[in-house]
């Protein structure tokens, strides 16, 4: 096993649905038991290391290491000594003589978690980098569509929106790609990034082109607070052309699921009706969100002395 999980370009097919296999065993182990707790990892100490606000990623984290019986350290860069000017060398030092076992971090600044590893000597988890990467949110997606669909390879995924800002969408490209299933990004031009012909993805300007045949529709947020300028002409242009709603739904194929990473924007980029509807995926995301961590972590540090 891999000893930090920093991208998910970091999986080969083999690793990667071996962590959806055991998460799968996480996930059965712990609804036959009346206590959710396993002792794999006594003795551990996890530590969240977030330096930017989460809710769904912070709190599946800190679930999963207690319910592993690790010791759980949340660290929040608001109220810390970063706001007194600490590097974030100086605070991985600091981390690293508490006996930190894993660091899972969430930066603004892309490459943030690649430093952090050379800083510490436990693994270091990415919880999301700048606009870079996300790689257990591509897990967590992977779960669930193979939960869903009883596959990966052969897919059809429509990652549709802020694919720009989106370090999620990268993240599912790289693992999706891995593991045999067709991505193709759906967004306007001026929110598509610079070298994304390099990415293993198709792209398109039209949603409505691409719907019949997905059988993933995987919609983004646009993220506004990353925005200093205008991406498209207004809120409602961009939902008239890129967001999800009934009718739209209606061209999928009926087997077809929707997805979303949240927080969600409802009425922009999924409408309230789609995104509630039986097709919708997006609580399950979060409820795999915590058997997908529980299963990277156990494999990090399982198996150290």
């Amino acid at each position: 096993m891999i000893r930090h999980l920093l991208s998910a370009a970091d999986l080969d097919a083999a690793t990667a649905t071996f962590v959806l296999d055991t998460a799968r065993e996480m996930d059965a182990a712990m609804s036959n038991r009346e206590v959710k707790k396993l002792p794999t990892l006594r003795g551990r100490t996890v530590v969240n290391l977030f330096y930017e606000d989460s809710t769904r990623t912070r709190i599946s984290f800190e679930a999963a290491a207690k319910r592993l019986s690790a010791d759980v350290i949340n660290f929040s860069a608001k109220g810390s000594s970063v706001s007194k000017g600490e590097s974030l060398k100086d605070t991985a030092l600091t981390l690293q003589a508490m006996g930190a076992d894993a660091v899972v971090v969430r930066h603004p600044a892309s490459g943030a978690p690649h430093r952090l590893a050379h800083w510490v000597n436990g693994s270091v988890l990415n919880a999301g980098d700048g606009t870079h990467e996300h790689p257990t949110q591509a897990l967590l997606d992977a779960y669930t569509m193979r939960a869903r669909l009883g596959r990966l390879a052969g897919l059809n995924v429509a990652i549709v929106g802020d694919v720009l800002h989106s370090r999620v969408a990268r993240s599912n490209v790289l693992l999706l790609h891995t593991l045999g299933a067709k991505v193709t990004l759906v967004a306007p031009p001026t929110l598509l990034p610079v070298g994304v012909g390099a990415w293993p993805a198709e792209t398109s300007y039209h949603l409505d082109a691409v719907l019949p045949d997905a059988d993933v529709v995987m919609m983004l947020r646009v993220q506004r607070e990353r925005m200093d300028q205008a991406y498209f002409p207004s809120a409602r242009e961009y939902s008239r052309r890129y967001g999800l709603d009934a009718a739209r739904m209606r061209r999928l194929p009926d087997h077809a699921i929707v997805m979303h990473p949240g927080p969600m924007n409802r009425g922009m980029e999924i409408t309230p009706e789609v995104a509630d509807s039986p097709r919708s995926t997006i609580v399950e995301q979060v409820a795999n969100g915590v058997s997908v961590r529980m299963a990277v972590l156990y494999l990090l540090l399982g198996g150290k002395s």
